[in-house]
């Protein structure tokens, strides 16, 4: 078991002093930590498997629901995906050392805008212990140290993953508290995490809204919030129906307890009557429970939907359970998504081009889609290899965060005896 008995003031400074080590090593020595935790997780397979069954049995995870237990569970094929991601991340280019601007100045200084690590990063998150992986892969590529926070119900998954990185941490040449794993403690711990400005340079929760407001209470380090997904696909008049069906249901049903899921469904009136019918029926059968506006359920041809409270617009499910509702326009169904979006992923299925550019201008989200599922949101999908995080602030960082994202810069001149007169 990888999770540190140290005090979260000892683990934040241990981290601190690995990132001084790491963020100096070569493309090379980090490509080689991560090919080794590709490696290792492929040969620890059983091991992992066996400490995830545990997790599930555990009566800490037998409240949660289908889909919550469905991101705590690891199979041999999410493990080979894990490395698959790592070695993805191992193949980009590294950050570090990026020339992002030159220019001489007057009087002979030669000024460089390079780019550097951030140092500590702190991610606290829920459920899904692949996290653990992804967010190590990527801060050992950008030359940050990682302290990770999991759940106390996925305890012995993240442990066994964690210890993974270590080793392969250590195989390589590189300190292991370069990545540590703190046990999952109470809100006294959490605290001490979000207002250890002297040794954690950027906290990340990937949690739900309890999270990030039970933070925001608190922190003092620098925080990008990868909150929650209440996302939307909308239906324009103009829309082909039968791909605006296959990319809602893709949406809401293809992996429901993700942030990047669908939660609502709007629908132009011009087209409700003809499209709900068949595109309900085909969620329901998926197993979607069905709430709706009540020109949605009148248009659901006999599906059952039933009565949208005001709280359901603005719900984050991460479970089979979608909202419906029928706008009247573009302009109201951009009201609507502005109104109660969370900034994540918004869709518009449409065939105009104008619809499209008026929808991807007026929505105000990280990532905007036309003609395609919101489960696209993803640093796998992006190229990234995997990511971190989704941000849906505005700075430093919006949407997935990726290897460039966890990066800052420092300005470096140089001169021969320059003096300011």
């Amino acid at each position: 078991m990888a999770v540190t008995t140290r005090t979260v003031a000892e683990t934040c400074a241990a981290a601190q002093r690995a990132a001084r080590e790491l963020g100096s090593a070569s493309t090379e020595v980090k490509n080689a930590a991560l090919e080794g935790i590709a490696r290792l997780l492929v040969e620890r397979t059983a091991d992992v498997l066996e400490a995830n069954t545990a997790d599930l049995a555990d009566e800490r995870a037998q409240g949660l629901s289908a889909a919550l237990q469905d991101r705590l569970a690891l199979s041999a094929e999410r493990i080979a995906a894990m490395a698959d991601g790592v070695r993805a991340v191992a193949a980009l280019d590294d950050p570090v050392g990026e020339a992002l601007e030159r220019k001489d100045l007057d009087g002979g200084l030669h000024l460089r805008k390079v780019r550097v690590p951030l140092g500590v990063v702190a991610v606290v998150y829920e459920a899904r212990p692949n996290v653990t992986i992804d967010c190590a892969a990527l801060t050992i590529k950008s030359g940050n140290a990682i302290v990770l926070r999991g759940s106390h119900y996925a305890e012995r998954t993240n442990g066994a993953l964690a210890a993974i990185v270590r080793e392969a941490l250590a195989e390589a040449g590189l300190p292991e508290d370069a990545a540590v794993l703190l046990a999952g403690g109470g809100h006294e711990d959490l605290a001490e995490l979000a207002t250890r400005e002297d040794t954690v340079d950027l906290l990340i929760p990937r949690g739900g809204e309890g999270l990030k407001n039970a933070l925001k209470s608190v922190a003092t380090v620098p925080v990008i919030y990868a909150a929650a997904g209440n996302c939307h696909v909308y239906v324009h008049a103009d829309a082909d129906l039968e791909m605006a069906r296959r990319i809602a249901v893709n949406a809401k049903t293809q992996r429901p307890g993700v942030c990047n899921a669908a939660e609502t469904l709007l629908v132009d009136a011009a087209v409700a009557a003809e499209f709900l019918p068949q595109a309900l029926a085909e969620l329901r059968d998926a197993g979607v429970v069905l709430v709706g506006d009540e020109r949605a359920r009148a248009s659901g041809g006999g599906v059952e939907v039933g009565v949208a409270g005001e709280e359901d617009w603005d719900s984050e499910y991460l479970d089979l359970k979608l909202a419906v509702a029928v706008v009247d326009s573009l302009d109201d169904a951009i009201e609507h998504v502005n109104r109660h979006g969370t900034r994540h992923s918004e869709a518009i299925v449409t065939g105009s081009e104008q619809a499209a550019v008026r929808f991807t201008a007026g929505v105000d989200a990280a990532v905007v889609y036309t003609n395609a599922s919101t489960r696209f949101t993803d640093g796998f999908e992006f190229g990234m290899g995997a990511e971190i995080g989704n941000s849906t602030q505005k700075l430093h960082a919006r949407g997935p965060i990726g290897p460039r994202e966890l990066t800052t810069y420092k300005y470096v001149v140089r001169g021969d005896g320059q003096l300011r007169e």
